[in-house]
C-alpha cells in the first residue's frame, strides 16, 4: 500500500490524495488550487499520476479547493466511479458548473489581452460539457454511517464532518493478503455549533490519519458572542446611513447567515424590514439545494422544517439572480445588507459591490470566513490602505470586520476533540498553512505520536 499528496499548502488550498490499496488506485478529493496569484498553471498541470489509472474516487465535500479538477479528471482520463453523498453530488454540480462559466469567461478576457500581444488564445481549463460529462461518472450514493464495499478487499465507510451540507470524513479499511489498514481522511472538518448541520461525528479508531489544519494554530471567537458581533456591525451600519457588504462563500455560509439574520429580525434586534439582498446566483442555488436535504440537518432544524418554518425566510429577503438586478443594487446608498461572493472576494460580484462602497466611511465591509494568503480580501483583512479592482486603485476607507466566530473550519481544540485520545502508525497532516499544521502537530508530537507535514508530491509506504 502507498499514499501520495498532491494537495497544496503553505498559503494555497487544493485537497487531492492518492491511494494505492488491494490492486486499486482511489483518489480521495481532486480540488482546484486556489489562494496565491498565478495559479492557473498549477491548476494546468498534470496531476502526478495517470488519471486513466484511478479506478475510484472518493469526494468528502463541494467545496472548489476539493472538488474543482474532476471535470479535468474526466477530460484526461479517468472512467472511474465518484462516490459521495446525495447532497454533495447535487452540490458539487452546482460548483462546476459555475467554475466551468467563470473559466470560460477568464479565458474571454485573456484572450483579448493575448490578442494584443500577438499570442495564441488561452483555452479554458475545462468546460460545461466536460462538467456534464463527469457527472456521469457519479456512481453509488454514501449514507452516513454506511460502509460500502467498493472493491475486493476496499471498503469505505462515510462519516458526518460537519463542514457544510453533505460533507463527509472517509473511513478505508483495506487488505492486501495479510495486511490490513484503517485509513482515515477527515476532509474539512466543521465548527461546533452550526445553526443547521450536525457537529463533526468523533473520529473513529485507524491505523493512519490525514487531517486538515485549516485553523491549527488557532481558537475560534464563540458562535454567540460572534453572532451579537454580527448584529452590532449591521446596526452600527445602519445607524451610519450606509450599507454592510458581505463576502460570501456561497455553501454554508450563505445559508448560515440567512438564518443568523432570521433569527434578529424576528427577535427584533435588526428591524423586521431589514432590505438583504443575497447577490449570488450560486448561493441562490445553493439554499434550494438546502431545502431538499433536510437529512443533513441538526434534530432542531429538522424539527422546525417539518413544521413548515423555513430556516432561511426573511420578510424582506431578495434573491438578486439577474445581472441587471445586481447593477440596480449599486444605485442603494444606505439601509442595505448585500451578500455576494466570491467569500474571499477573488472573483464575482462582490468586487462590484466592494468598488461601489469601499471607499465610503459610512458603509461596512463584514468578514465572515476564511481568507487564504494572497487574495483580496486577505490583504484588506490585514489592513491594505488601497486595494486594485478592474484596474482602479480604490481607497479604503469603510469600516471593516472580522468577525471568525462562524467559519466553516473547526479550530485547534475542535481538531484536537475530532482526533480523539486515538494513538494511530502515523498522522499526515494536511490543507493548512504552516502555522496551522505546525500548530497540531505539536501536540500530537507531545503526546509521543508520529507525525509528518507532507508536501506536494510526496510518497509513503504503509
Amino acid at each position: 500500500m502507498e499514499m501520495r499528496f498532491y494537495g497544496a499548502a503553505g498559503g494555497v488550498t487544493g485537497s487531492c490524495h492518492f491511494l494505492a490499496a488491494a490492486g486499486k488506485n482511489i483518489l480521495i478529493d481532486c480540488g482546484m488550487f486556489q489562494g496565491e496569484h498565478n495559479i492557473d498553471e498549477e491548476n494546468r498541470a498534470e496531476f502526478g499520476f495517470d488519471a486513466s489509472s484511478i479506478d475510484v474516487l472518493f469526494l468528502t465535500h463541494a467545496h472548489l479547493d476539493h472538488c474543482g479538477r474532476i471535470p479535468l479528471l474526466v477530460k484526461r482520463g479517468f472512467r472511474g466511479e465518484i462516490i459521495t453523498t446525495a447532497a454533495t453530488r447535487e452540490l458539487t454540480r452546482l460548483v462546476l458548473l459555475d467554475a466551468a462559466g467563470l473559466a470560460a469567461e477568464e479565458a474571454r478576457h485573456a484572450g483579448r489581452y493575448r490578442q494584443r500581444q500577438g499570442a495564441e488564445p488561452l483555452e479554458p481549463l475545462y468546460e460545461i460539457t466536460d462538467v456534464l460529462e463527469s457527472m456521469d461518472r457519479f456512481g453509488r450514493v454514501a449514507g452516513y454511517g454506511e460502509t460500502l464495499t467498493v472493491a475486493p478487499g476496499v471498503m469505505a465507510t462515510f462519516g458526518d464532518a460537519g463542514h457544510i451540507l453533505g460533507s463527509a470524513w472517509i473511513l478505508i479499511e483495506a487488505r492486501e493478503g495479510n495486511q490490513s489498514r484503517r485509513i482515515l481522511y477527515s476532509g474539512d472538518l466543521g465548527n461546533r455549533g452550526k445553526p443547521i448541520i450536525n457537529a463533526p461525528a468523533p473520529a473513529p479508531k485507524a491505523d493512519v490519519v490525514v487531517m486538515e489544519t485549516t485553523y491549527g494554530d488557532r481558537l475560534h471567537k464563540a458562535i454567540g458572542p460572534s453572532i451579537e458581533e454580527l448584529g452590532e456591525a449591521v446596526r452600527t451600519t445602519l445607524d451610519g446611513n450606509g450599507n454592510a457588504i458581505i463576502p460570501t462563500f456561497a455553501l454554508e455560509r450563505a445559508q448560515d447567515l440567512l438564518y443568523y439574520l432570521r433569527e434578529m429580525t424576528e427577535k427584533r434586534t435588526l428591524p423586521v424590514s431589514l432590505p438583504v439582498f443575497l447577490d449570488s446566483p450560486m448561493a441562490i442555488s445553493a439554499t434550494k439545494i438546502f431545502r431538499g436535504h433536510p437529512e443533513c440537518f441538526n434534530a432542531e432544524t429538522r424539527h422546525e422544517f417539518a413544521d413548515g418554518h423555513d430556516p432561511f425566510w426573511l420578510r424582506n429577503l431578495h434573491f438578486t439572480r439577474e445581472t441587471s438586478e445586481s447593477i440596480a443594487l449599486n444605485q442603494i446608498q444606505s439601509g442595505a445588507v448585500i451578500m455576494a461572493g466570491s467569500g474571499m472576494a477573488t472573483g464575482g460580484r462582490i468586487k462590484h459591490h466592494l468598488r461601489h462602497n469601499l471607499w465610503r466611511p459610512d458603509s461596512s465591509v463584514i468578514f465572515v470566513g476564511y481568507a487564504a494568503q494572497g487574495t483580496l480580501a486577505r490583504r484588506i483583512i490585514d489592513g491594505a490602505k488601497k486595494v486594485r479592482l478592474f484596474g482602479e486603485e480604490v481607497t479604503v476607507r469603510a469600516r471593516i470586520y472580522t468577525i471568525g466566530g462562524f467559519s466553516a473550519h473547526a479550530d485547534h481544540d475542535e481538531l484536537l476533540a475530532w482526533y480523539g485520545a486515538q494513538r494511530p502508525e502515523h498522522t499526515f497532516l494536511v490543507h493548512g498553512e504552516d502555522n496551522g499544521r505546525q500548530g497540531i502537530a505539536k501536540i500530537l508530537e507531545g503526546r509521543g505520536l508520529a507525525v509528518r507535514m507532507p508536501l506536494m508530491g510526496d510518497r509513503f509506504p504503509l
